[in-house]
């Protein structure tokens, strides 16, 4: 039986600028199993950034309900938030967020620093990731002499170190050449082989097929849904 590794329920999310009200997110509902590989998609103004954000536990809904390993985290202080996302979610950025002052086996190991893993340890993970990511040979370099697809790795490698519940990739070949971002989706799929989940943020259509699934949002309500597994397409109403 699958193993859930998010739940959303009636997901809401509205900003409020002085007596305006801007509801972004209104009533979504998701569930992703460990091991899916699935896109989330829209066009701009969809609710894509604003659902990023919840996602990775950077912002908090209005209401609903998240449950993040079977953990209700909606509730959560931004202390517990905080510990929850460098344990649980590693992040793929579409700019990297590397240091430029830190070689890429000193990238990789930051968020380990973070969660106080001793430095032996952080050493032979690094290593370990680096090599899965097809880098072990640049591992005293720094991002100014790596190619854009070397510090996506570098920032894939990151990502995993603390063997999160999934990784949360937003637009992560938004900044590569269309060769450089097939080989990128390729690192993908081959951490999803081995049983990685990812979520990929992404407004490109022609990732679609790409995925085990593909969530679309309009107007800040799920519209489609396509299962490429199971070969067929969802329709809701949306406004």
């Amino acid at each position: 039986m699958p193993q859930e590794a998010l739940h959303l329920e009636n997901i809401r999310k509205t900003y409020v600028n002085g007596e305006l009200q801007v509801p972004v997110l209104k009533g979504v509902d998701m569930h992703i199993d460990r091991g899916e590989f699935v896109c989330i998609m829209g066009s701009s103004g969809a609710g894509k950034s604003t659902m990023l954000n919840i996602l990775g536990l950077l912002d908090k809904p209005t209401s609903g309900s998240y449950r993040l390993d079977g953990q209700d985290v909606a509730q959560l202080s931004d202390k517990d938030l905080t510990t929850l996302r460098n344990i649980r979610i590693g992040f793929v950025f579409q700019s990297f967020n590397l240091f430029p002052h830190l070689t890429v086996q000193e990238n990789i190991e930051v968020p380990m620093l973070y969660s106080e893993v001793p430095r032996a340890k952080r050493h032979r993970i690094s290593k370990m990731l680096a090599e899965k990511v097809k880098l072990s040979h640049r591992l005293d370099h720094r991002p100014t002499q790596l190619s854009g697809g070397e510090c996506q790795r570098v920032a894939i490698a990151r990502s995993l170190v603390n063997n999160p519940t999934f990784i949360l990739a937003d637009e992560p070949t938004g900044n590569l050449d269309e060769k450089t971002g097939t080989e990128i989706l390729g690192v993908f799929h081959e951490l999803h082989d081995v049983g990685t989940t990812i979520i990929m943020v992404t407004h490109n259509p022609g990732y679609e097929g790409i995925c085990d699934r593909v969530i679309w949002l309009r107007n800040g309500r799920v519209w489609k849904i396509i299962d490429n597994i199971a070969g067929k397409t969802t329709e809701f109403e949306t406004e």
